[in-house]
């Protein structure tokens, strides 16, 4: 709640006020009446490029006013994007896992974002990440909305970690330096050697071809979070 009274931004849901019952508090929101998963359910089919571009756009908008007050969200996926019944105006909700983040950057729960959104890093049990837990997740999502189906989605964390490492190689210390000191790394993990950004682009196909959008895409699903692209470079 706290976080959420910090940030007032268009790309993210308004706290109007905060009600004292009894035993109980009482957020007050502004109103939408569809978050961006049951939009894409009732749609029924993937959102145009120019759409996808505009939310994409927006929440990373919203986000950058996140991360530029040292606030990760941490939990990011269809379900926590607001969008108005005119379909335009888009906003990030739900920070009930959001926290803030100083230098040096300290130890947090790995317990974080819906599996199918949670990055690599997370996945692996390292207890100490960045920003790039957000944009993972974003990367994720930007997928989903023009091909309305996840990127990955594995039914336990050993399987989405083998369904992000079958698509972009299992990480060595070229491809993700330190990656073999994370505690959920193991020896015996399956070894995939393979062109990631080739795979990814290949599995890309309402696109369209747009050299563009596969170049972002890719940027944000970098492996090694250091390499990720930033927000601002997003935008």
């Amino acid at each position: 709640m706290s976080l959420l009274r910090e940030l007032s931004h268009p790309g993210i849901v308004n706290l109007l006020d905060i009600v004292h019952g009894e035993n109980k508090l009482y957020l007050v929101f502004e109103y939408f009446n569809l978050d961006m998963k049951k939009y894409l359910d009732k749609k029924g089919h993937p959102m145009s490029l120019s759409h996808v571009k505009s939310v994409i756009w927006q929440v990373l908008n919203g986000l950058l006013h996140c991360h530029q007050r040292r606030i990760m969200h941490r939990d990011l996926k269809p379900s926590n994007l607001l969008i108005d019944e005119e379909e335009k105006r888009v906003k990030i909700a739900d920070f009930g896992l959001a926290r803030s983040f100083g230098l040096p950057l300290k130890s947090y729960t790995h317990e974080v974002v819906t599996l199918w959104y949670r990055a690599p890093e997370v996945l692996l049990g390292s207890k100490v990440y960045s920003t790039g837990v957000d944009i993972w997740s974003l990367g994720c999502i930007f997928f989903e909305l023009a091909h309305r189906k996840p990127l990955f989605y594995g039914e336990s964390e050993i399987g989405q970690i083998f369904k992000i490492f079958k698509c972009l190689g299992t990480p060595s210390e070229e491809l993700w330096q330190g990656s073999a000191e994370l505690p959920e790394m193991k020896a015996s993990f399956p070894k995939w050697r393979v062109n990631g950004n080739e795979n990814l682009a290949k599995l890309c196909t309402n696109f369209h071809g747009d050299l563009n959008a596969i170049d972002l895409l890719t940027q944000m699903m970098h492996l090694e979070p250091s390499k990720r692209i930033t927000v601002k470079g997003a935008l």
